[in-house]
């Protein structure tokens, strides 16, 4: 079964759900976007994971976002069993007497879950890509489109099964002036100028981060080559991480900001970034969205393919491997996907900074 083109024609309150990290609500850009222009009076709000969330001031299509931390996004298994809380989230999706879900969902993703909680929210269209069979859980499944195709399209191809034609493939975020204001105040409070790298070495798992005395190295030649300097990203919880990428560089040159900004300002120090060197992380898309140079340190955790910028200039940096794609958490093996030496990490920013790259 596929679902009816113009199923949520004359829908008022639509809620989009993506439950996962930053990068996988910023790749929910062009279909935020297509569904605002398919219906620009309709109001739209975002389930997001807390994590995900720090995203909302970012976003123009989207009224509202809520939170779920999802006992089925559990991967640690750190939720303790209470049937009351998932009680409550269903009642909390109740009150907001939506006509319509659309369920986003990576391609390891089960869409079934989160539309039996809308289901028992009350929710009457219930829209999400499914192979399997689930019953009446989803009213709307849409055909999966063929594996191995980018992250940001899947939304897209669920809309099109709904009637909505794409409103383009580009990454769409949006700065507010604080957020600007604030991010140029503590650049300047470093002694970055103008023109400026941004490193950022964190990532939502240790299989997809670089050394960070590797990313060290190469911040300092960055740094040196293009003389500027060169800003350290991440959030509070990679400050540590920072820490040790500023250590290992030895360098003036090279300063950090990790733990010194929320989303809405790292967006803004990465968008008037002049390049941007990054693993596989929200701030490779970050900088996808806003079209800046990027060298991307990626991880054979996931394909290319699937997640890599189409929009910014890219080098992207990988190690063939035979057990890549992997999609681990963590490296059993000695990460020689990511055994890149910091002299091609800084040829490739360099080359990026060109004139006319």
């Amino acid at each position: 079964m596929t679902a009816r083109a113009g199923a949520l024609d004359g829908a008022r309150r639509v809620l989009v759900v993506r439950l996962d990290n930053v990068g996988d609500v910023v790749l929910q850009t062009p279909a935020l976007r297509a569904l605002r222009r398919a219906l620009p009076d309709a109001h739209i709000t975002l389930l997001a994971s807390p994590a995900g969330a720090h995203v909302a001031p970012l976003l123009p299509a989207v009224d509202e976002v809520r939170t779920l931390r999802a006992l089925w996004q559990d991967a640690s298994g750190a939720l303790p069993f209470d049937p009351a809380r998932e009680r409550a989230a269903v009642d909390d999706l109740a009150a907001g007497a939506y006509d319509a879900a659309v369920i986003a969902t990576s391609f390891s993703q089960s869409p079934h879950p989160p539309a039996y909680a809308c289901y028992l929210a009350g929710i009457p269209i219930r829209a999400a890509l499914s192979p399997d069979f689930a019953g009446g859980v989803l009213s709307h499944p849409v055909t999966p489109p063929a594996p191995g195709g980018h992250q940001a399209d899947r939304t897209l191809a669920l809309l099109a099964g709904l009637g909505i034609a794409p409103a383009g493939p580009q990454l769409e975020l949006a700065v507010p002036a604080g957020a600007a204001i604030a991010a140029r105040g503590l650049l300047d409070g470093v002694g970055a100028g103008d023109r400026y790298a941004v490193v950022a070495p964190g990532a939502s798992c240790p299989s997809r981060r670089w050394d960070p005395a590797r990313f060290g190295a190469a911040a300092a030649g960055i740094a040196a080559g293009a003389g500027m300097t060169a800003v350290v990203v991440g959030s509070a919880r990679e400050a540590p991480l920072a820490d040790q990428v500023v250590a290992a560089a030895a360098s003036p040159d090279v300063v950090s900001v990790a733990g010194k900004t929320d989303l809405a300002e790292l967006a803004a120090v990465i968008a008037g970034a002049a390049v941007v060197v990054t693993n596989n992380s929200g701030p490779l898309h970050l900088a996808d969205a806003f079209a800046r140079p990027t060298v991307a340190l990626f991880a054979g955790t996931e394909l290319e393919a699937e997640f890599a910028p189409r929009t910014a200039p890219l080098r992207l940096l990988r190690r063939p491997t035979a057990c890549s794609p992997c999609r681990a958490f963590a490296c059993p093996y000695q990460m020689e996907c990511l055994d890149i030496a910091p002299g091609m990490v800084v040829d490739a920013a360099l080359d990026l900074l060109r004139p006319g790259a």
